[in-house]
């Protein structure tokens, strides 16, 4: 029987089935896990790019065209959404997510790659074909060809308004942050335009891989026999990978002797353990372990002088990362499941102590994009009063000539200096540290005592510390 002929449509033309391009639908699967599920992007792209590995047809090109696609898209969701919301006729709000998600990724290929924009709007096209349908493709296509009638920096003269009429939605819009993180970041660095205009630009940077090899385990030049790596700017632990890749794939992670941890958390670790103390120096505390990081550099760190560590985590399946990160420690150590705002130990019963608080995580927009439209100025009421008594415990926890480091991946005034001050108000007999000599070589550590990292100034996440000693 022979096959049937494709039927005309109304122009006369047959119909042609949609193309499948499988990098622009695993990045249209991520951002619709990211906005459905809340989920973060760094833990839903990398399985779905191993599945996709897996078909001989994505290589590794195809991945770092996903990865792009993805992380760029979130950075600039802000601007994209100012330049969308002009070119549809209607409000953003009532723009179905899938198909606002088809247009985002459309205005990034058209506004933030060098992909042509005759390739960016046809391949978005077919990609809404593919995953909305012919009628809605017909709206993102009309939708797509207006967004391809400026450049960015023509968008954002049309959608940012003038610097000096509003500095804060200026910055909001032009570097895709909302206004309230925008204010909170520039009253945190102080200063003019020109430094919260660099931060904001790191902030939608991607970050390199950083590693850490971990002491007793593994050395910096293991690590640097890697492809691209190349020395850390400030830990003596850390390597980074110049050209990303997969660091599952060297053996010292894979082994556990490595991880994955931004420069920034391990100076918070190796200043702690570096603090001076008054007495002895056997039993050290992570009060708030996971997901483990920081736990096995301490533990590395503490097994070199012969102390003990013991990592604390509230949530079961955290505290079970905590485990897996520590396994093969090259000292003593224990992991338990406790929370740390009522301690499982006696008042005064470890030398050194770190809390590294649950927060916004405003510190770590670079490699999480997505919180920065995820949190909300309402979140840092909820927080507050946990970080505020995991510090007083761990104040509780240490003993007289002990060290306690309060630690926080938020540069956020309410979430730093605002808590150390509250509470050492509240508990007598502490003192601050200076913190800044304990990070020897880093620059532009400000007045002190406590220490703020940044992005655009360090090469880190927006790491804070405060170190605080038990005097009586």
């Amino acid at each position: 029987m022979s096959e049937q002929p494709r039927r005309p449509r109304p122009s006369g033309k047959p119909y042609r089935r949609p193309k499948k391009d499988p990098v622009r639908v695993l990045a249209f699967e991520a951002l619709r896990a990211v906005d459905e599920r809340d989920a973060y992007a760094n833990l839903v792209l990398p399985p779905l790019l191993r599945k996709a590995r897996e078909k001989d047809d994505f290589d590794a090109r195809d991945a770092a065209l996903a990865t792009e696609l993805v992380y760029g898209t979130l950075r600039r969701q802000g601007t994209y959404d100012a330049v969308i919301a002009t070119c549809v006729d209607r409000p953003l709000g009532e723009v179905d997510p899938p198909v606002l998600d088809v247009l985002s990724l459309g205005a990034h290929q058209l506004l933030g790659t060098r992909i042509p924009t005759h390739a960016a709007v046809s391949a978005t096209v077919e990609l809404a074909r593919v995953v909305l349908g012919d009628g809605r493709a017909k709206f993102v296509n009309a939708v797509l060809r207006k967004v391809a009638q400026h450049d960015l920096d023509g968008w954002l003269e049309r959608v940012a308004p003038p610097y000096d009429e509003d500095p804060e939605d200026h910055l909001a819009v032009v570097h895709s942050h909302p206004r309230w993180v925008v204010s909170a970041l520039w009253d945190s660095l102080g200063g003019g335009r020109a430094g919260i205009e660099e931060l904001l630009r790191a902030d939608n940077e991607r970050p390199e891989v950083t590693l850490v090899a971990r002491p007793g385990r593994a050395t910096a030049d293991e690590l640097l026999g890697e492809d691209a790596a190349v020395p850390g700017q400030w830990s003596p632990y850390a390597v980074r990978l110049t050209e990303g890749g997969e660091p599952g794939a060297i053996e010292a992670v894979r082994d556990g002797r490595a991880g994955v941890q931004d420069e920034g958390s391990q100076l918070v670790a190796i200043a702690l353990a570096n603090a001076p103390l008054d007495g002895p120096d056997r039993r050290w505390l992570d009060g708030c372990a996971g997901p483990g990081g920081k736990a096995a550099l301490l533990g590395a760190l503490a097994a070199e002088r012969g102390a003990t560590l013991l990592a604390s985590e509230k949530q079961p399946h955290r505290a079970g990362l905590v485990a897996k990160a520590l396994e093969g420690n090259p000292g003593p150590y224990q992991v338990i499941t406790a929370d740390g705002t009522r301690p499982a130990w006696r008042p005064g019963s470890f030398d050194r102590v770190l809390v590294d608080v649950p927060c916004t995580g405003l510190g770590a927009l670079r490699r999480r994009p997505e919180a920065r439209w995820r949190r909300r100025p309402d979140d840092l009421e909820g927080f507050a009063p946990l970080q505020r008594g995991l510090l007083r415990a761990a104040l509780e926890s240490v003993r007289v000539g002990g060290v306690v480091g309060y630690a926080t991946c938020s540069p956020h005034l309410a979430e730093t200096r605002a808590v150390v001050a509250d509470v050492l108000k509240q508990v007598p007999d502490t003192d601050l540290l200076d913190a800044r000599p304990l990070l020897p070589g880093v620059p532009d550590l400000g007045d002190g005592p406590d220490v703020q990292l940044w992005p655009h100034l360090h090469g880190t996440d927006a790491m804070y510390l405060a170190l605080i000693r038990r005097t009586g």
